[in-house]
């Protein structure tokens, strides 16, 4: 096998959650290119057609499963469908997440169980569904997580979407240790990144002070992500398992500036 060759996705089957739009469809389009069949989840149907018909312009099959994975009967669906269709699961991405920055004062406590449930209780269940079917094949396989740098960098107004996105990657590191050596677990830690969610909140100085605050001096791109995911769910990581990989321009705090509770900028 070559050095080339152990980036390669050839014949194998990813599930990707989130998959419609932002991060999650360009890991779908990437792992496409790979040589990957592609089970696709998201709540909107039109969204997830459009990654499918990319998808198969690689030459590669791509099933759409509308999901959302709040509901935990969607999520066992979309598993069954994966094996139904194809017969095995080899990676497992858990995009699907995310929480507004929000005063912490003003994030009731049913928000923050809701940030945690969605980015976190999710991720969980789909891989406890998953994992078995990924062992029945004697490769294993390999599940990653999409976790944020502001699981591990506090600032303020992120309590919840932080708190959220650390334990998700402490759970990253938790499965890995047990699923080992079958099958390998990690993360990414993202930047900020352009996509729909970002731009929400950007406005032209927020952006410009935050690629000031960025030491590569720009925003992420949904393809630096995707180049990532490759790299951890194909064989050139093979050995990688427990890792946070952080995909986020160098950054040693969040660059999205906040004020505290009672005065001044985190």
């Amino acid at each position: 096998m070559s050095l080339m060759d152990k980036f390669s996705l050839k014949n194998k089957v990813a599930v990707i959650t989130g998959a419609g739009k932002g991060i999650g469809a360009s890991i779908a389009r990437t792992f496409a290119e790979a040589g990957a069949d592609v089970v696709l989840g998201a709540r909107t149907e039109a969204d997830l057609e459009s990654v499918a018909a990319d998808v198969r312009a690689f030459g590669r099959e791509a099933l759409v499963v509308p999901t959302d994975v709040l509901d935990f009967d969607q999520l066992q669906h979309l598993a069954d469908s994966a094996r139904a269709r194809f017969g095995r699961i080899d990676i497992l991405v858990n995009n699907a997440g995310g929480f507004p920055p929000k005063p912490a004062l003003d994030t009731t406590a049913r928000e923050l169980e809701g940030a945690f449930r969605f980015n976190v209780t999710t991720a969980f269940e789909l891989t406890r569904i998953c994992a078995p079917i990924m062992v029945e094949n004697t490769d294993g396989g390999c599940v990653l997580n999409i976790s944020s740098i502001a699981g591990h960098k506090p600032t303020p107004w992120f309590a919840a979407y932080g708190t959220a996105k650390g334990a998700l990657s402490l759970l990253t590191q938790e499965l890995a240790q047990e699923f080992a050596p079958r099958i390998r677990v990690n993360a990414i830690a993202v930047g900020s990144t352009k996509t729909d969610a970002l731009n929400t909140v950007l406005t032209p100085e927020i952006e410009q002070t935050m690629v000031d605050l960025t030491p590569m001096a720009r925003l992420g791109e949904v393809e630096d992500i995707a180049l990532g995911a490759l790299y951890l769910c194909s064989p050139a990581a093979s050995y990688v398992t427990g890792d946070i990989l952080g995909v986020n321009g160098g950054l040693e705090r969040l660059n999205m500036q906040m004020p505290r509770a009672w005065g001044g900028i985190g």
